[in-house]
């Protein structure tokens, strides 16, 4: 191989890996912005579950079978 070749090719390599850390880099936000995103939807339902379990003690003894 001759030297233009050899550059050549280091700097196609050099490319490649460059491409890979920017690739790495933003799965790696997409992965940061998914789990914010689920950790407040689980914090939403947890504060959902709290708001139903502090109903008042006379709802939902009854079932109207009536209607």
């Amino acid at each position: 191989m001759d030297v233009a070749s050899l550059a050549a090719v280091a700097t196609n390599l050099q490319q490649v890996e460059l491409d890979n850390a920017v690739q790495v880099a933003l799965f790696e936000k997409a992965m940061d912005i998914q789990s914010q995103g689920a950790l407040e939807l689980l914090q939403a339902a947890s504060q959902a579950m709290t708001a139903a379990i502090n109903n008042p003690p006379n709802l939902g003894n009854v079932i109207d079978s009536y209607a």
